[in-house]
Order: C-alpha cells, then structure tokens, then sequence
C-alpha cells in the first residue's frame, strides 16, 4: 500500500505534465486531419515539449528516438524502391493470373495473397502501388468491376503486413523498439496467425463474391495473350535484385540465431541496411545510386524522430506511467486481461484513426508495464507485445481510412473513375476485421498466455 501511494506521488501531474499531454493531444488531433505536413507538425511538437523543458534534446536522442527502427525503415525504403524499379512484383501477379486462365473468382484470390505476400515483404503502400495498376488493367481486358479486387488487395495487405517486422509500420516500431524481438520471432507469433487469417479472408472473399464476378471467353483468351515478361524492362538487374533480396530475407530470419551463435548481435535494421548497399552496389550506377538515396522518404524519417520526442516528453514527465497504473488497474495485473485489452482497442483505434501516433504512445507506456508489475523477465510481456502488433496491423482493414494504404487505393480508383465509397468498403472490411480479431483473441489466450 505504501508503495502505491509513492509511486501516485511520484506521478502526481505538475505543470508540464499537463502541457505534454496538451501538446501530445494537439498533435495527434492535427495529424488526423491531414491538412499540414506530418513531419512539420511532429517536429513542432518535439520543439515546444523541449522548450516546456518536458524533455530534453539529449534525452530525446538517446533515449526516447528508437534509432534502430528509423534505420531498418530507412533500409527497407531502399531496398522496396529498388525492387520496384524492377518489375518482377508485377510479371509474377500476371503471370499467377494467367495460371488460372483468367477465371474472375481465382483471380481474386490470386490477387489478394499476392498483395499479401507483398505488403509481409516490402510494406502495404508499395504493395498497393504496384498491384493496383495492374488490376485496373486486368479488369478492364475481362469487363468486370474493379472493386471487388481493390476491396480484397487493401484488406490482404494489412493482413500480410501484420506478419513480419517490415510488413506495417507499427510492427517496424515494436521491433525497432525491441532489440529482443527478432524477425524470425514475428514470423513466428504473428506470421502464423495472419496466415491463418489469410486463407479465412480469401474463403470469405471468395464466397462473399461468388456469384457477381464473370467474364466472356473472348476477353479471358486476350488477357492470356498478353505478355507478362514485358513488366520487366532489364532482366540482369532484375535477376540480381532477386538474389540480393532473397539474401537479406536470409539475413532477417537468421539474425537472432547468428547474434545467439557468434555472440555478435547483428540488428534487423543492419541487415536492411547491407541488403540495400549491395543492391546499390550490384545493380546500379552513377547518378541511379543517387536516386535511390533520395527515393528514401526523409519526411518519413523526420516525423516519426520528432513524434517519438513528443511521446517522450509523456514518458519524462510521468504521463505514460500514471496511464499504465490506470490500465493495470483496469485489466486488475493480470498479463491475459492486458493483451485483449491492448488488442481490441488497438484494432478499434487503427480503424477509425492513424494508427503511427497510437502505436507510438502504446510502446513506452507497455514498457512501462513491466516496470510497474517489476517483472525480472522482459519475456513475460511479450502476449502484449504480440497482441499490439496484431491489433494495430490487422484494425487498419476496418474501414477505408485505416491505414495509408486503404487511402492510397481510393485515390487510385477516383481517378480512374471507379471510386469506392466508405460504406462499399465497410460492408466487407469491418465484418473480416472483427473476424481477424476474434481469431486473434482466441490464439493470444489459447497459445501465448
């Protein structure tokens, strides 16, 4: 009991408690609206926590910017802009196509693993940036409505990019976060689980389609005539960012038995880092290196350094630890409570908002919770770190504004004519959402408590 009493002291909200909250607050309410630059309003947020002397610049650097995250996004930017460059995404997706002879309904399968597959490799926006061109080409060669496959490809890429650690953004900032938690640990607690939802998507998809998809023989037989080789305009570089690529995958799901092994420890963001200079290196010159360095989203990298500046201002001056005594609280310290917890409302909070600013709130203050339940094993938070990434990946199918991606593909459509209402999608979205959160619950209580 006294204990209790210290540490509410300790977390007693003074002035500049408040004004980081305030100023977190604002942020977030700015960034919603996506009507300023996100960078911009990050990095204004990071200058007046500083100024309110909530936090300072050396203990933002050091601390508070999770460094290892920024440098495995940066190398993964590289890496997914020099395989774009390629075109291999797209000869293989036309290629599966043709396998199955152009039917509309296989193709919709074909089409939402493949944006899956994708989105777990490289990252949804990309993944929907090569795909989505390539469907609108495909559907209007077999005169069948686009929208069904642009609904399966944005929800498939937010399942895919729940798999591994560079699949979404919220799993680069967990992992980048944790230095603990390997590649091959996503693949392993998350990658399964979203293969699993995969195939309950594409039945339901599949079923939910079944009878309003159709083409004429004459339009199947004149999509199996086209080309599919032609997507890829240098085939030497193509054949040696494959293997680059399928090094570093090598790399990434190796690098936590390499650093157990040689007792080197050896960074997921040093593996996507070597991946891209090789990939420089091997397939590129001159003034092609220097385009790639600037195909990197440095606005990207500035908004999430000052966003994580802001949130630490809340980890300075006691925010984030009065909100997980509220939440242990809440979930009465019981570790099963707290993951369902954390699951559903990260699912419910990356449906309707942006989930980058909730994600990087979320991973201080479940740190925290390990240091308030004075847990000796960091793995024993490990169902709330699992269950964060799931809910904060897989919640982004819910509606069409969940994820970067969902929006990305709603542009896409309006401008080739084809919008996608809000409602069109939620009547599918929402409901596999729900059901990938049920699935969710059931293998978080079932395998990891």
């Amino acid at each position: 009991m006294g204990q209790q009493v210290a540490a509410e002291a300790a977390f007693s909200p003074g002035w500049q408690a408040i004004a980081a909250a305030v100023v977190f607050l604002v942020v977030y309410a700015v960034l919603i609206t996506e009507k300023m630059s996100r960078a911009a309003v990050a990095l204004a947020g990071a200058v007046i926590v500083a100024l309110l002397g909530a936090v300072g610049l050396e203990e933002a650097y050091s601390r508070h910017i999770p460094w290892r995250m920024l440098f495995l996004l940066a190398g993964m930017m590289l890496l997914t802009g020099l395989a774009v460059r390629t075109g291999l995404v797209q000869y293989a997706a036309l290629k599966a196509v043709q396998r199955v002879k152009g039917c509309p309904v296989r193709m919709l399968a074909v089409l939402t693993v493949a944006a899956a597959a994708v989105s777990a490799l490289l990252d949804g926006v990309t993944a929907v940036l090569l795909l989505v061109p390539l469907t609108f080409s495909i559907t209007r060669v077999l005169k069948v409505s686009p929208a069904p496959y642009l609904i399966a490809e944005i929800v498939a890429v937010n399942v895919g990019g729940a798999a591994t650690m560079v699949g979404s953004l919220p799993n680069m900032m967990i992992g980048g976060s944790n230095p603990r938690l390997t590649y091959g640990d996503f693949l392993a607690h998350t990658g399964l689980i979203s293969l699993l939802i995969l195939m309950l998507t594409v039945s339901a998809l599949v079923w939910l389609y079944r009878g309003r998809l159709s083409a004429g023989k004459a339009e199947r037989k004149e999509l199996l005539a086209i080309d599919a080789a032609g997507a890829i305009q240098d085939r030497p570089l193509a054949i040696r960012t494959l293997i680059v690529f399928a090094l570093t995958l090598l790399g990434f799901v190796l690098h936590g038995p390499l650093s157990e092994w040689t007792g080197v420890r050896v960074e997921a963001s040093t593996v996507a880092l070597a991946g891209a200079t090789l990939l420089m290196l091997a397939g590129l010159k001159g003034k092609a290196v220097d385009e790639a360095i600037d195909g990197i989203e440095w606005r990207t990298v500035v908004f999430f350094a000052g966003l994580f500046a802001v949130v630490g201002g809340l980890a300075e001056t006691g925010v984030i630890a009065r909100l997980a005594m509220m939440a242990l609280q809440l979930a009465h310290g019981d570790i099963g409570y707290l993951s369902v917890l954390v699951l559903w409302l990260s699912g419910i909070v990356s449906a309707t908002v942006d989930n980058t600013p909730y994600v990087a709130a979320m991973i201080p203050l479940v740190q925290e919770f390990g240091v308030q339940m004075e847990l000796n094993d960091p793995g024993a938070l490990d169902p709330v770190w699992w269950s964060l990434a799931l809910g904060a990946s897989l919640g982004g199918s819910g509606t069409l504004i969940g994820a970067a991606a969902n929006v990305v593909v709603a542009g896409m459509a309006a401008r080739e004519g084809r919008e996608i209402s809000y409602l069109e999608y939620l009547k599918i979205g929402a409901p596999i959402t729900l059901l990938s959160l049920v699935v969710s619950t059931g293998y978080v209580i079932l395998f990891l408590l």
